[in-house]
């Protein structure tokens, strides 16, 4: 059982998305992780979803981290009220630090960037370069085709279906965090 999540490391989007449940999701799943006694690390901004949870995070006196290339940080407009803002240099960096500085990561519905830094954390995992658990809230059904092509990978002999089974996908944010929480990495697991 993996008790020993302080911090999780949230990939979402700097939209809102075009469906009020993202946001509500969003602000219900920051209020979950602070009466677990956790804290969230982000990309930094102070926009769409990111901008919601951080001003949760924010507002319930909880530890908050950001993470912005220095690129981004305008575009993005840094969140100035956080915990602590960290600049880095790129995108690499940001995806490195951010997923050091956690114990677990989620994504919530966003767009290409969500996706890549998900895949980035879930590829890590099956390579067995760290055993940190990677999940999804799917929210309305937003992963719902995420899962579907990872099961057309399965099916199409190019992923293994426990590592599908890795990537865990829960609809409710208290059963996701449970999930995560007593997540245990498979003794034995080749890629290949």
């Amino acid at each position: 059982m993996n008790n020993a999540i302080k911090r999780i490391a949230i990939y979402c989007g700097s939209a809102l998305g075009n469906s009020p449940e993202y946001k509500e999701a969003a602000i219900e799943l920051v209020q979950s992780i602070h009466k677990r006694g956790m804290g969230i690390v982000y990309g930094g901004g102070n926009v769409g979803i990111m901008g919601v949870i951080a001003d949760e995070m924010v507002r319930l006196g909880g530890e908050c981290i950001g993470v912005i290339p220095h690129s981004l940080l305008k575009k993005e407009l840094g969140h100035t009220g956080i915990t602590r803002l960290i600049e880095v240099e790129n995108m690499h960096q940001r995806k490195a630090t951010m997923f050091e500085l956690a114990d677990a990561c989620i994504a919530l519905p966003g767009g290409i960037g969500t996706m890549e830094e998900l895949f980035e954390a879930f590829t890590w995992t099956q390579l067995g370069f760290h055993d940190k658990p990677c999940g999804v809230l799917n929210v309305q059904g937003f992963y719902k085709p995420l899962e579907n092509l990872l099961q057309h990978m399965v099916d199409s002999g190019f992923l293994k279906q426990e590592f599908k089974n890795l990537l865990i996908s829960k609809d409710q944010v208290d059963e996701l965090l449970d999930a995560l929480q007593n997540f245990e990495m498979p003794k034995v697991l080749k890629w290949y």
